[in-house]
């Protein structure tokens, strides 16, 4: 996976200049979050995607737009891209050990219809 990440031609590879930023973000996020938010912030990101419930909230207190893998499940539904939500979310939390709770897991399947 990381090999085909590397080869691809569509992703870049950017670093955070504001360290400040970054620096002030660590005292209530870790690291990859902060350098992640920190970046957006500079390039004018349109959308961030990010799932840690304080990540998200430090980014949308900077006026970030954030998305989760959820959200990018029921875009890609919508777009008619994948079929169906449930499948997908089930093997994040049995795969991956993505957490979900019980209400949000039976909002995103009826926001997909499902």
């Amino acid at each position: 996976m990381i090999a085909a990440v590397k080869l691809s031609t569509w992703i870049e590879v950017r670093f955070a200049q504001n360290q400040l930023l970054v620096d002030e973000l660590r005292t209530r996020i870790n690291i990859g979050e902060a350098e992640a938010i920190t970046l957006a912030d500079e390039v004018k990101a349109t959308h961030l995607l990010i799932d840690e419930r304080l990540g998200r909230q430090a980014a949308k207190d900077l006026g970030l737009k954030v998305t989760g893998v959820l959200g990018i499940l029921l875009a890609a539904k919508k777009e008619a891209l994948i079929t169906s939500v449930k499948p997908i979310m089930d093997n994040l939390v049995s795969q991956a050990n993505f957490r979900i709770s019980r209400q949000l897991y039976d909002e995103i399947l009826d926001v997909a219809n499902e």
